[in-house]
């Protein structure tokens, strides 16, 4: 067999091992984010407890994120504002003032693009919704009458006078009903996956690496001798 299809075939079969040594690690990472949004929607789909056993008076946040949570107050009917997303959603967002005087930002459903927001319940509620952390700062452009398009709290707090709360709680579908709102849909915070399969998922791509790098070698040193060969049977036929 020529020396040129032997290094061929050492290559090849190089690559191949290193596509399925790839394929190994996406099939691992898979299974990581699968694992992760499988544990957001278990915490999402958790009974409902106090907010503010988990959110301190100095604003420190215990292990609450992503999970149904009640908190009571009454809804300051001058503090509320349409969100208006990029996919063109408006959401109402309210404020929910507690006892202790901060503010809970509640979205508290959605309505057509250019609807005016049905004003928020009177006198004290208990409202129930998953908690959420600040949303990223959006970066399309408002139509005239709008001015978020996520729910900032940073940007939020330019708005509302009153503190504000570390996150905000958009409420469910029945809830939202009940005020005459259609539900918003929860953008969910990632959840955690088993760090193992992560590893795993590292470990392939590093074969797939070695798997390149040492046919790769082989094949020049093939190609070295070969050589050396060829020098040397060319030598005694002189």
């Amino acid at each position: 067999m020529p020396l040129r299809v032997k290094q061929a075939l050492v290559l090849l079969s190089g690559v191949v091992a290193a596509v399925v040594m790839t394929w190994l690690g996406l099939w691992q990472l898979q299974v990581f984010t699968d694992q992760g949004n499988a544990s957001a929607q278990a915490r999402a789909q958790q009974a409902p407890v106090p907010l503010l056993d988990f959110v301190s008076a100095d604003g420190a946040v215990g292990d609450i994120y992503g999970k149904p949570t009640s908190v009571a107050g009454h809804y300051l009917p001058d503090q509320q504002e349409r969100v208006l997303g990029a996919d063109g959603v408006v959401r109402v967002l309210s404020a929910l003032q507690l006892a202790d005087g901060r503010v809970l930002p509640v979205v508290r459903g959605t309505i057509p693009q250019g609807a005016d927001a049905p004003p928020p319940p009177n006198g004290e509620h208990v409202q129930t919704g998953i908690f959420l952390p600040s949303e990223p700062g959006a970066d399309h452009s408002l139509a005239r009458g709008y001015n978020l398009g996520s729910v900032r709290l940073p940007q939020l707090a330019q708005l509302w006078d009153e503190p504000l709360m570390p996150g905000f709680i958009t409420l469910d579908s029945t809830e939202s009903g009940q005020q005459g709102l259609a539900p918003a849909s929860v953008t969910l915070p990632d959840g955690e996956g088993s760090w193992r399969n992560s590893g795993y998922a590292l470990q392939w791509w590093v074969f797939a690496l070695f798997a390149l790098g040492m046919t790769w070698k082989i094949a020049h040193s093939m190609g070295k001798r070969g050589a050396r060969t060829s020098g040397m049977g060319a030598g005694r036929d002189a």
